[in-house]
């Protein structure tokens, strides 16, 4: 009895067994390869799958979303003969999972070492100048190859990026000096820019404040002589309108000398000839005053000098 007993629990045991075997639950986004006595039979896609215990077996799992590898530094050589350290990132996707399985043995390998020998072609056609400003140009060139090449092996290469591009140390510092030596041109012809613009402008400025007080002075001196214009024609229109006399006019002549030999400069000064006819008209006025006054004697007539040189 106890063994028959063990035998049932025995065929429980099996049965529990064969059943978690029989029952494949494959989660979403992966695919799994059965193989049936080592040969490949069918792929299980998500969801319940049903599979014969103890002769199908689960060869490998698979994860069908998009993958992101990235690569260590690898050491290429450009054109001008320098080594340069290239960082690169693979994104691919596994398409077909029986392909993944058994036409490469290990496709992580075969992208990287396949991405390693062709970042070598590529960059060993250009320089260093090119290969630092054409990523664009390397990534679409590594992208073509490898997407051409993982075909076959079910794996498709959505992008490629160059991480970081290390040039050796002595060549940075030559960039680096390069680089300081264009900022400090730059800002030398900015600062010298600068400096031409104040001085122009300044300029600008002096020549406007030239021109307009020149224009200013212009018009002072235009004012200045209309006033002294109207001013003599008022004096001379006064005259006329007084009708003076020849003894007012000798008489007024007499007292502009004086004002004639001012000033330190004036060593010789001439007589008008005209001071004769002022002195003749002030002398008759001078006897015709003595002879109404009755002082006694006769009048005496003087002939004034035309010309008589003073000095100070």
């Amino acid at each position: 009895m106890d063994a028959v007993i063990i035998v049932l629990i025995i065929l429980v045991v099996l049965v529990f067994i064969a059943l978690i075997k029989t029952i494949q639950v494959i989660p979403q986004a992966s695919a799994a390869i059965v193989e049936r006595f080592g040969r490949y039979t069918r792929t299980l896609n998500a969801g319940l799958n049903i599979v014969v215990p103890f002769i199908d077996t689960i060869r490998n799992r698979i994860d069908l979303r998009e993958q992101v590898v990235p690569f260590p530094p690898q050491p290429v050589i450009t054109q001008d003969n320098l080594v340069v350290n290239i960082d690169t990132v693979i994104y691919y996707q596994v398409t077909d999972a029986r392909a993944a399985t058994y036409e490469v043995a290990s496709y992580i390998q075969a992208i990287e070492q396949l991405t390693v020998t062709t970042l070598r072609n590529i960059i060993g056609g250009m320089d260093l100048e090119r290969t630092l400003t054409s990523r664009e140009e390397i990534n679409a060139a590594l992208r073509g190859v490898l997407d051409e090449a993982t075909g076959k092996w079910g794996i498709r290469v959505n992008r490629v990026e160059l991480k970081a591009i290390e040039p050796p140390t002595s060549i940075q510092d030559s960039m680096e000096k390069q680089m300081r030596a264009d900022r400090d041109k730059r800002a030398a012809i900015l600062q010298a820019e600068g400096v031409r613009q104040s001085e122009i402008l300044q300029a600008e400025g002096h020549k406007q404040s030239e021109i307009l007080r020149a224009e200013g002075d212009a018009k002072a001196a235009a004012l200045r002589a209309e006033g002294e214009a109207q001013a003599i024609r008022t004096v001379f229109e006064s005259i006329h309108a007084g009708d003076p006399d020849q003894k007012l006019l000798s008489y007024q002549y007499l007292q502009m000398l004086p004002k004639i030999a001012e000033g330190d400069a004036n060593k010789l000064w001439i007589v008008p000839s005209e001071i004769g006819d002022a002195l003749k008209g002030l002398g008759g006025a001078l006897d015709g005053f003595r002879g109404g006054g009755g002082g006694g004697g006769g009048s005496k007539s003087v002939k004034p000098p035309t010309e008589r040189p003073s000095i100070d």
